[in-house]
């Protein structure tokens, strides 16, 4: 077997797909296929199996993927260690991030890796908490930062900050909703009377805001569902309809004072944010780096 082989099988078994695995390495998919048959051959083993949907690992590929990737990490390592730029830290890293936080961490995230990690390339991926946590078991991204993931064996996680949700709406008034439900401080069951913006499922905050009320045997009136904070909050200026976020999510408005803030009580909203990693795949000295400095980034901006 050679490093193309264990490549082509990584990439093929994470991304679920020749096509997608094709894509992404650049090459043929004839040519993809034709390494991972190669590295069956020599194994005497299935390592995927081919469906209408994609590929999936046997337990032979699982087995074999585990040791794929430990080969790669090694060889990175390798690389790394043996570099000509004078212990500079280098290589690939990728981090996800959430809709919401994208906006407001993207531009300091990546000047503070410029700074601290210049021979490093980054990439960033935006999307949901739940799709970014399977990227993130399935090796497709180095670390993510999740709203409330799920404790995993697979996983290493360290809480970045904690955010009570609160109710945004709009200095304009909605309609002639009571003003008992537009004071300062609110009850959550409260929100069942009000017309809500929220982002589509399987959003975190969507997931935690249902959660919470089917404990109070209610459900949210959804008005709108958008995935978008930014059009999320350009409605709730418009008086459309309120939105359930943390607050930090008006600093990225350029006019917060358009909006009125209502704590939410009995139960409270809270979120936690987490800087997530594998613990099955070991780190090389870019990706400590890296870790370090995303949390140190993301802390600073939500004080």
């Amino acid at each position: 077997m050679d490093l193309k082989q264990i490549e082509a099988f990584v990439r093929v078994a994470e991304l679920g797909s020749f096509t997608k695995a094709a894509l992404a390495m650049q090459v043929a998919q004839p040519l993809l296929s034709r390494h991972i048959r190669q590295l069956e051959v020599e194994l005497h083993q299935s390592l995927l199996i081919r469906n209408g949907r994609g590929v999936t690992p046997t337990e032979s590929g699982l087995l074999m993927l585990e040791h794929a990737r430990g080969i790669l990490y090694q060889v990175a390592l390798a690389k790394e260690e043996l570099s000509g730029t004078s212990g500079a830290l280098a290589g690939p890293i990728s981090i996800g991030l959430p809709p919401s936080l994208s906006r407001l961490i993207t531009v300091p995230l990546t000047l503070a890796f410029k700074t601290a990690l210049p021979q490093a390339k980054l990439s960033l991926t935006e999307g949901f908490s739940a799709l970014m946590y399977e990227s993130l078991r399935a090796g497709r991204i180095d670390m993510a930062v999740l709203y409330n993931p799920a404790p995993s064996q697979d996983l290493e996680m360290t809480q970045l900050h904690e955010d009570a949700l609160i109710l945004i709406g709009s200095s304009k008034g909605i309609g002639q909703k009571s003003q008992v439900l537009l004071k300062p401080n609110l009850l959550l069951k409260d929100l069942c009377e009000l017309p809500l913006i929220l982002p589509s499922k399987p959003n975190a905050f969507r997931l935690l805001i249902e959660v919470q009320m089917q404990k109070l045997n209610a459900r949210p009136k959804i008005a709108l569902e958008i995935d978008g904070i930014n059009a999320i909050l350009e409605l709730v200026k418009e008086g459309l309809g309120f939105a359930v976020l943390p607050t930090y999510t008006l600093n990225q408005f350029p006019n917060p004072e358009v909006f009125t803030t209502h704590s939410i009580q009995r139960p409270q909203l809270l979120s936690q944010l987490m800087l997530v990693w594998s613990s099955k795949r070991p780190s090389t000295g870019t990706q400590r780096v890296a870790l370090a400095l995303t949390q140190k980034v993301i802390q600073e901006a939500l004080q």
